[in-house]
This record gives structure tokens, sequence and C-alpha cells, in this order.
């Protein structure tokens, strides 16, 4: 309920517990609470769909159609989405600028094409209708392998939008109409999603600003009582903060269990692995120093913000990480001031004496304060990573 779930949702839930968990026959080797943690999982993961529903491509090219209200996040989701496929797929998009009315809502697309290198179709304020058909025409006629439309939003739902909505799907026969949703709106959502559906053939939801666990809710509610299936999630505000909607991945954090699969996808997405193995055998070594924690630093921040990596870690709630909150400006100080060490300092950190670390703070806008801060930490590092590697330290878990 705190999670704002719709009510006839927890009631349906929790009588459905209710009912495989009395009765249930627990062998002698497993815990009682371990089970009725799984019966909770399952029906969480039930709730949510059960499984997970992958977005449909099959067009030449696929057409995705984004609809949404203003402020659902729709204009910088189609870049995420955008994104999200060609690194997924390695197949060429093109972002169509069909939201004629809100003001420097083209130029905010172009901007989002500019930052991604993705080709921005508009005719400025033209007609939508005739803006998507010359779009498909253009990417038919280029190569292009998906066309994202970005449709224009209200403040609500109105006759005329859903005319002009309606007047583009007949036009484009798009593969997906996909509804954009802020998370935040809690039961709203539901209506929401509903009046665009009488009207809409929608074929899924995306929803945005879900990057935490409380706000799950909103996702319980929207596949239960509407049936359509959500598939992606806005987990941050970086353009790579598109994810697949996965119902036991999310049924997961929900519970605080975690996610360590999407942990996984999103290292294998982002680090360099010839880098990690170098870095990994300099740890073993105990030649870890300056130079590659630096490197470090820089594969870390592709993943995202550090607090949304912690979320995802099993057991994160109970160590207290869900509400870790990281100053990107600490992360940006520690940097600057490695960054004006020189080659050599870098790799001999020890040679770093008063008048050294007073040029240091200088050069990088700190304090020699925050400069003997960090070599403190970088030297506690490595002594822990020397007993690490020499098996004389137990891992906390």
């Amino acid at each position: 309920m705190q999670a704002d779930v719709n009510y006839k949702v927890v009631k349906e839930f929790t009588n459905s517990v209710k009912e495989k968990a009395l009765g249930e026959e627990v062998a002698s080797s497993i815990n009682p609470g371990d089970l009725f943690v799984k019966i909770v999982k399952d029906e969480l993961t039930e709730l949510l769909g059960g499984e997970q529903v992958d977005i449909c491509l099959k067009g030449n090219p696929a057409i995705l159609m984004l609809v949404g209200l203003q402020g659902s996040g729709k204009t910088t989701t189609i870049g995420k989405l955008a994104n999200f496929l060609r690194k997924k797929h390695a197949k060429k998009p093109l972002l169509v600028a069909c939201d004629v009315y809100r003001p420097a809502a083209i130029d905010q697309l172009k901007q989002i094409g500019k930052q991604l290198n993705i080709e921005v179709y508009d005719e400025g304020q033209g007609n939508p209708v005739e803006i998507s058909k010359n779009a498909i025409s253009y990417a038919k006629e280029n190569h292009y392998d998906y066309v994202l439309i970005d449709t224009a939003g209200r403040l609500h739902i109105d006759e005329a939008l859903m005319d002009e909505l309606e007047d583009i799907r007949t036009e484009v026969n798009p593969d997906e109409i996909l509804l954009v949703i802020d998370s935040m709106m809690g039961q709203d959502a539901i209506n929401v999603i509903t009046g665009f559906h009488d009207k809409l053939p929608l074929t899924g939801v995306i929803l945005t600003k879900l990057d935490g666990d409380t706000r799950g809710g909103v996702a319980l509610s929207v596949r239960h009582l509407t049936n359509i299936p959500i598939k992606f999630i806005g987990v941050s505000e970086k353009l790579d903060g598109l994810d697949s909607f996965d119902p036991e991945r999310m049924a997961g954090r929900i519970l605080g269990m975690g996610d360590i699969v999407s942990l996984v996808e999103k290292a294998t997405e982002a680090i360099d692995e010839k880098e990690a193995e170098k870095t990994a055998k300099r740890m073993q070594q105990g030649k870890f120093d300056l130079e590659d924690f630096l490197s470090t630093m820089k594969q870390m921040k592709k993943l995202g913000p550090l607090e949304n990596l912690l979320k995802l870690i099993p057991g994160a709630k109970k160590m207290g990480l869900n509400d870790v909150k990281i100053d990107p400006k600490q992360l940006a100080h520690i940097e600057a001031i490695v960054l004006s060490m020189t080659p050599k300092e870098r790799r001999h950190p020890e040679i770093i004496k008063a008048s050294r670390k007073s040029r240091i703070a200088k050069g990088s806008g700190t304090s020699v304060q925050e400069v003997n801060r960090l070599l403190q930490q970088f030297d506690q590092m490595k002594k822990m990573m020397k007993q690490f590697s020499n098996g004389n330290m137990k891992l906390p878990f």
C-alpha cells in the first residue's frame, strides 16, 4: 500500500499468497520463512506479467510509435529507446519529430539525436500525419532499420489529441504503439493507460523514473489491471538509462533481493574486458597504482550512477545500500586530484610529499586535506587487496 499499489490488486495478491502458503508442505531441509518468500516472489512475478514480453521489430523498417501525456518523459525516452535498440541489435534507427505543438520539442529531439549521433527527421511545424508518412519513405530510401515516431502530448487526454494519434496510426501502421508513463503518477497511471487504450491498440508500456524499488507499485498495478505488457523501464536520467522489463527481476528488486543479472549485464555492456583483466592481474600481483585506479573509475562511470548499481546488489536493503547517496562532485574531485598528478606520481604515490601535495591541490582546485584523504584511502585499499590476494582475509558474506 505504501508503494501506491491499487487496493484491488493488494487484496487479490494477499488472498492468493495466503491460499498458496496455508497447508503448504515444508520439507525438513527448507526454512519455512524462505519458502514463504519464494511464494511471495512467485506471486509478484505473476502479477507483473509472468514472462518478459519482447518488442516487435518485424517491419522493414520496424515502426515504433511513442505516445503519452506531456511531462511523462516521452521525448527523452524515444532517444533512450533508439540508443537501446542500436546497442542491442547493432542496427540503424531514425527519430521522427511529430510533436509540432510543444515549444522546443523538435529542438529537444534534435539535441538528443546530436548527443547520440542518431539522425532526426523533421519538417518543422507541419502536419504530423504527413511528416510521419514522409519519414517512412525517407527511412526506406536510406536503409534505416527502425523508425521511432515522437508524437504530441497534452496535459490530459482530449479528442483532438486522440484523433491525431489515430490518423498517424492508420497512415503508418506501426509494429508497436508504446505508451510512456511517469511511474510517480501513482494510481492515475491506470486511468491514463485505459484512456489511451480505449482509442489506440497499445502494444506495451514504458515506465519512466522507476529508479528505486519503492516505486514498484505502479508496475504491479499496470499489468494486472490493464493486461498491457510493460516492455521497458527508465532507470536513470542518462540516455543509456533504459532496461527491458523482466517481471522476475522486478519482483526481486521489490523484495529487496537485488538484481545481480542486470548488474552483470550492465557491466558486460560498459566495461572493456581486456582492460578489466589487466587491472585484475595487477591487483593480484600487488601492483595496483593510481593509473589503474583512474582507469577503473572511468569504467565505473560508464555504468551510470553508483547508487543505482548498489541497489542491484542482493541484500542491498539490509546493508543500508538503498539509501546511500553519492555526490557526483566528490567523484569529480577525486578524478581531478589524480589527473593533476604526473604519470610518475600516479605510478609511485609514495613519492608525493608536502610540496607535491600543495601543487596537486592547486592544480585540481581542491585542498591538501582532500589530497591526503585520497592517498590514505588508496593506501588502505592496497593493503586490503594484498590481504585478499594472499588469502589472509575472508569475504564478508
